[in-house]
């Protein structure tokens, strides 16, 4: 069949990068299960596993150097012909390796079971997959902290409730994403330094297939759990099992990318409000279309599609803790197709959204006068409360001295509406003799309102940032991915 006749995945063709396609797709998955079934003859012979009448060992130093061999020269035509046939994927892989390999047939997947390779195969691309966001998620708060300094000190409207309230600068604003990113990045430090190999547990994970064939000796069995571990690069195997590991650690990954997913949509939906603002904004191309009928349209494109894949990756995580809280005794099976589907896509949508932010933190364009023009129009208002407090000090009654404020902002901000005058609130003020003992000369409005914002952005980098900078070096100054 016509491959454009087939669905293709977007989160492949259009937003993810090819490392992390490449490292969910089938090369790499098959070829890690054959690596297991290496490591586990290997871990065998080592450990003198005996053939059943004792005499000799049962896996051969041949056997292993022809599995070597054939890691990834992987038939996999040959291998879907055998699953058509067995129904079976782990089966159909077995015997096609087998064919391969066929000194080493009759030991392959000995005493395993299908989540042997399948579910140490998930931990070890999870692992990798983590590290690959962490890189990435790295790059994210480098950028931001680089904006954060070079604007620590342009004030800016603050807003709540998207009304305009305090003044604080682009910078302060920037450090508000960035220790958003910074805390996701403190939970995926913590996963990967957490994150347990499955190991070798047997069918419902008593090892009693393993205990067998090591003629009852306890102590071999934990040794080849733990060597199995150590091959594959894990420190520490899950204490125990059933058939699967606890799908509780497919949740907690997932709170993780869920986390990515809610720091990129906040990222993502302010960068919207503030392009609506025309304050900061994306940058364009020399080229690019905001829409097919209006020409004159500039869209926040990459803010907008960063928080669609933010809003599916967050749903994700829904799926993977329903599917740990309904899982029956050791296993069932309706976890198996459902991770098949969550577990790539929630790693590619993170690889995604976060390629964007890295785009975005990177190139974001600071419009001054407009910020500086805003900040204008409303900073009288924001001076009130300051000069309120200044003139109960000197001896007012704040009740008539708040009244009159009011009646004062009210009526100017009835005729900035009309276009008759502008924001002439703080000459008005001067005039009321309520505020005569007030000097307003010496009122700067910014500057009164943006409080420590400056500093904050300064301590801020000091305290958070460079840490992770010191911490991982190599990976500052990302330039974002050319597909964004």
């Amino acid at each position: 069949m016509d491959p454009k006749l087939l669905y293709d995945n977007p989160l492949v063709e259009r937003y993810a990068s090819p490392a992390m396609a490449e490292l969910w797709g089938a090369r790499r998955k098959f070829g890690t299960w054959r690596r297991l079934w290496l490591a586990l003859a290997e871990a065998q012979h080592e450990l003198g596993l005996p053939a059943d009448d004792g005499t000799a060992p049962r896996v051969r130093p041949e056997q292993l150097d022809e599995m070597r061999a054939h890691l990834d020269d992987i038939d996999f035509d040959r291998a879907a012909a055998h699953e058509r046939r067995l129904r079976h994927d782990v089966m159909a892989h077995i015997h096609t390796f087998g064919e391969a390999a066929p000194g080493a047939r009759d030991i392959l997947h000995l005493g395993a079971t299908s989540c042997y390779v399948t579910d140490n195969t998930d931990l070890l691309l999870m692992r990798e997959g983590l590290g690959l966001l962490r890189d990435r998620l790295v790059g994210v708060i480098d950028a931001l902290g680089r904006f954060a300094q070079r604007w620590k000190g342009l004030e800016t409207l603050g807003y709540t409730h998207f009304q305009p309230a305090q003044l604080t600068t682009v910078g302060k604003r920037a450090c508000l994403w960035g220790y958003d990113f910074l805390l996701d990045l403190h939970e995926i430090e913590h996963r990967l330094s957490s994150l347990r190999f499955r190991g070798a547990k047997g069918t419902t994970g008593t090892q009693a297939s393993f205990l067998s064939l090591f003629h009852g000796d306890h102590d071999k069995v934990r040794r080849l759990d733990a060597l199995v571990a150590e091959k594959m690069g894990f420190k520490e195997v899950h204490p125990v099992t059933g058939q699967t590991y606890t799908r509780k650690v497919d949740s907690q990954v997932l709170d993780v990318l869920s986390g990515l997913g809610q720091s990129a949509h906040k990222f993502g939906t302010d960068l919207r409000l503030l392009a609506h603002e025309q304050e900061v904004e994306e940058p364009q191309e020399n080229e690019q279309v905001g829409s097919s009928a209006m020409a004159y349209k500039r869209n926040p494109m990459r803010a907008e599609r960063m928080c669609g894949l933010a809003r599916f990756l967050v749903a994700l995580q829904v799926s993977a803790a329903q599917t740990a809280a309904v899982q029956w005794l050791e296993r069932t099976l309706d976890d198996s197709v459902n991770r098949r589907l969550t577990l790539p896509q929630a790693f590619l949508t993170a690889d995604a959204v976060l390629g964007l932010a890295l785009n975005l933190a990177s190139t974001l364009v600071v419009n001054e006068v407009v910020i500086c023009r805003n900040v204008a129009r409303v900073s009288p208002y924001m001076a009130t409360e300051h000069i309120l407090m200044k003139a109960v000090a000197l001896g007012g009654d704040r009740q008539a001295l708040h009244e009159a404020i009011r009646r004062h902002s009210h009526e100017v901000t009835a005729r900035v509406k009309e276009g008759t005058q502008d924001n002439n609130l703080l000459a008005r003020l001067a005039g009321d003799p309520l505020f005569e003992k007030v000097d307003f000369d010496e009122i700067d409005a910014q500057a009164i309102l943006t409080g420590r914002a400056e500093q904050q952005v300064e301590e801020f980098l000091a305290a958070e940032v460079e840490p992770v900078r010191r911490r991982y070096p190599p990976l500052l100054g990302q330039r974002s991915d050319p597909r964004v």
